[in-house]
């Protein structure tokens, strides 16, 4: 999230030199992450109609709020108890990281990139990464990973019912444990949680490894600016 939110306050900065007019670059903004937020604020929508939770109005409209941040979009829905609660917030986080799986796996090859990278094999992860921009429409695919992975991250309205939902997990998973099925959750289970993370660590380094490449163009692209016109914006 660091690098999300700095990485974004070099876009607008930058637009916001070259337009002058905070209303045009919040324009801007949105319609860059415009894919990210459709797919964030669609997943929660449909997440809520699946569950036969009531839902209000949609916005995919920037709105600045009081605190000076910038809403991008929002899904108004009612409470459905917290267990609900939790997989509506959750959505856009499984939507987007689903998304980003797909690309790096099906659309870039990226599997043996991510092996060079865990095994420290440093040539075959330079290789991989320099034959990366031959993927067919690798540019494509780069934008929308880039827009997914910078909105998929859940809202504070989002995690709300995530922490009681977290301790009824825990307290089932205790319940198992002490009848007597840990063995065998070690021995089934304990595989699939790990494949399960390593490809969390793989969709989250792109994710990374993709605003890494992307901060220090805008940072200069943004220092350029402000230098050719005498101008910049200051920091939240």
């Amino acid at each position: 999230m660091v690098l999300q939110r700095a990485l974004h306050r070099e876009i607008q900065a930058a637009v916001l030199i070259l337009t002058r007019r905070p209303g045009i670059t919040q324009a801007v903004f949105a319609l860059i992450f415009f894919p990210g937020v459709l797919l964030h604020e669609l997943s929660h929508f449909l997440t809520a109609k699946l569950l036969r939770v009531p839902t209000g109005r949609v916005s995919l409209i920037p709105q600045a709020q009081p605190d000076g941040k910038l809403r991008l979009g929002y899904v108004e829905t009612g409470s459905g108890g917290f267990i609900r609660d939790a997989l509506i917030g959750f959505a856009p986080l499984a939507a987007g990281c689903i998304f980003v799986a797909f690309v790096a796996i099906d659309r870039l090859g990226m599997l043996a990139l991510w092996d060079g990278l865990r095994s420290g094999s440093w040539n075959a992860f330079s290789l991989g990464l320099s034959r990366l921009p031959n993927a067919p429409d690798f540019w494509l695919w780069f934008y929308l990973t880039f827009t997914v992975s910078s909105t998929m991250t859940p809202s504070a309205s989002d995690r709300h019912a995530w922490l009681p939902f977290g301790l009824l997990l825990a307290g089932l998973l205790s319940v198992v444990f002490l009848a007597g099925a840990g063995p065998w959750m070690l021995a089934n289970l304990a595989p699939r949680f790990n494949q399960f993370l390593r490809g969390l660590a793989m969709i989250f380094s792109l994710s990374s490894l993709i605003h890494l490449s992307l901060i220090l163009p805008f940072w200069l692209l943004h220092r350029l600016l402000a230098k050719i016109t005498r101008m910049d914006v200051g920091r939240a």
